[in-house]
């Protein structure tokens, strides 16, 4: 099981949506979502019928999640401590574990601080770029389709009044039933 950190909460459904579309078990979690949908979302993860936790920073701390395997830092974290809470996700109890870290250039000074921090160079390993496009067009297309639907559930909650963040597709996913609004226009 992995979890993905990304730095925004609009990050983590868009993520979510265009890995589920790539094939992948995934779901989002992140501080604009109420506690019910928080705590489903991380029961489901746990239970094991979605394998990748999408998230902001809100469970870099105080989750007990022992069978993660993997975390990957979609988004490298301002703060070089939140970089120590995120892995601290995996590897617990005497377990191994896999940290990643997606760097670009913009994050590269985040990156040194958090080396200098830990006191020791990160292991580095380069993108081949031969590689990276055999899946460029996959990638591109679902990517293409995480953000139609996102705009879709977008119109649909403004057109009804709904107030809350979470898309209809993340609903949808989680099992939550749609709620009518009374305010129809």
């Amino acid at each position: 099981m992995s979890m993905v950190f990304t730095r925004t909460c609009d990050a983590t459904g868009r993520l979510a949506l265009l890995l589920r579309t790539l094939g992948f078990r995934a779901i989002p979690i992140n501080g604009q979502m109420n506690q019910p949908k928080r705590l489903g979302a991380l029961n489901k993860f746990k239970a094991g019928e979605c394998n990748i936790l999408v998230c902001t920073d809100v469970a870099s701390r105080g989750l007990d999640i022992p069978s993660v395997d993997m975390v990957i830092n979609y988004d490298i974290p301002m703060n070089s401590k939140d970089y120590i809470h995120r892995v601290g996700r995996t590897a617990r109890a005497g377990r191994d574990g896999v940290a990643i870290s997606l760097v670009n250039q913009y994050e590269l000074e985040w990156y040194l601080q958090i080396e200098k921090l830990m006191g020791k160079k990160l292991p580095q390993f380069p993108a081949k770029e031969e590689e990276v496009m055999l899946y460029l067009e996959r990638v591109s297309e679902a990517n293409r389709i995480a953000l139609m639907k996102l705009k879709e559930s977008s119109g649909r909650k403004k057109r009804r009044g709904r107030g809350d963040d979470v898309d209809e597709e993340v609903e949808k996913y989680m099992g939550f039933k749609n709620r009518k609004s009374s305010n129809k226009q």
